[in-house]
C-alpha cells in the first residue's frame, strides 16, 4: 500500500518541506512551553497527558510524549501500514526536544502572567500555527491520532469522531488529576482555535464567493459576469420543485467587492431572482489559484 510520497533528497521541495518541519515544531514547542504548559491546560493528545504526568511525577514534557509518540508511531505502521514517515519522526522528535529545551531555557513560568484565558487563545494559535506547518510538509501529527485511526479500523467509526472522542478522554484525565472544573473549559478553547488556525494555514486566507442564481433573466446576469466582471460560471440544467418548471442555474464564482455589484444588477434585471452566497474555503481552477500550484506547496 503506497500511503507515503516519496521526495527527491535535498530537492527544493524536499528542503521546503523540512524547514516547514523544523519552523512547526519550534513553534508548536514554544505554544505549549509558553502559553499552555504552565497553567496545566490539557489540549488533548500525548502532550495533553504529558503535561498531566508532568505534575504528577515532574517527568519532562517533551521526553514523556516522545516516550508515548514512539511506540504509538510503531503500532500503527504494523496494524495500519506505511503511513507515518520520516518527516512524521523527526517532527514530532524535534518538538519533544525543542519543548524541554525551551524549559530549560525559560523555565515554567507563563509568558503571560496571571491570565489564563488569553494564555488559552495564544497558545492555540502557537499549536494550530505549528501543527498547520507541519500538516503542509505532507507529514502527520502522529500521537494519538493513531489511536482513532487504529479504533477506526476496527469499529468503523469516523476517524474525526474517535479523534474528538480521545481528546475529550484525556481532556477529562485532566480534570479528574488537577480536580479544577476551569481547565476543561480553557482547553476547549486551546482545541477549538487549534483547529481554526490549522484549517487557516493549510486552506490560507480567502475572500472568494461562490454563488447559485435562479433567475428568469438568465442571459442578461451571463452577460454582466462575463463581460463586466470578467468571471467564468457554469450554467446548470435544473427543474423547479413545485410547479416543475425548467430552471437554470448559474454557478459562478466571485470576491467579495463583485458580490455587491453582481447582486445589484441582479436586482434590477430582475428583484425576484433566488440568488445563495456561499463562502469558499479553497478555489482552484482557471482564474483562481492553480491546482498544480496548490499541489507542489
Amino acid at each position: 500500500m503506497g500511503f507515503l510520497i516519496k521526495e527527491k533528497p535535498f530537492s527544493k521541495k524536499w528542503i521546503i518541506n523540512y524547514f516547514l518541519i523544523v519552523v512547526g515544531s519550534f513553534i508548536l514547542a514554544a505554544g505549549f512551553v509558553l502559553f499552555i504548559t504552565p497553567y496545566k491546560i490539557v489540549p488533548g493528545g500525548v502532550y495533553g497527558i504529558s503535561i498531566v504526568l508532568h505534575y504528577l511525577f515532574n517527568t519532562p514534557v517533551g521526553m514523556v510524549a516522545l516516550a508515548f509518540d514512539i511506540p504509538l508511531t510503531i503500532i500503527g505502521i504494523k496494524v495500519l501500514g506505511p503511513r507515518f514517515g520520516i518527516k512524521t519522526v523527526v517532527g514530532f522528535v524535534l518538538t519533544a526536544v525543542f519543548t524541554d529545551l525551551l524549559t530549560y531555557l525559560h523555565g515554567y513560568e507563563p509568558l503571560i502572567q496571571g491570565d489564563t484565558l488569553l494564555s488559552s487563545v495564544f497558545g492555540g494559535v502557537f499549536i494550530g500555527l505549528g501543527v498547520g506547518l507541519i500538516f503542509k510538509s505532507k507529514a502527520t501529527s502522529g500521537g494519538t491520532d493513531i489511536i482513532a485511526m487504529i479504533i477506526a479500523k476496527y469499529t468503523k467509526l469516523p476517524v474525526g469522531q474517535l479523534m474528538i472522542l480521545v481528546d475529550s478522554t484525556i481532556v477529562l484525565f485532566g480534570l479528574i488529576v488537577f480536580q479544577d472544573w476551569k481547565i476543561p473549559f480553557y482547553s476547549l478553547i486551546v482545541i477549538f482555535i487549534t483547529g481554526k488556525v490549522i484549517d487557516l494555514i493549510l486552506e490560507g486566507i480567502n475572500y472568494d464567493k461562490v454563488l447559485f442564481i435562479i433567475s428568469d433573466k438568465t442571459e442578461e446576469i451571463r452577460e454582466k459576469i462575463i463581460t463586466d466582471l470578467g468571471r467564468g460560471g457554469t450554467l446548470i440544467d435544473a427543474k423547479g420543485m413545485f410547479q416543475k418548471k425548467d430552471k437554470t442555474i448559474i454557478f459562478t464564482v466571485v470576491n467579495r467587492r463583485e458580490v455587491a455589484i453582481l447582486q445589484e444588477f441582479i436586482h434590477s434585471v430582475d428583484n425576484k431572482a433566488f440568488v445563495t452566497v456561499i463562502n469558499a474555503n479553497e478555489i482552484l481552477g482557471e482564474g483562481f489559484k492553480s491546482l498544480n500550484e496548490k499541489v507542489k506547496q
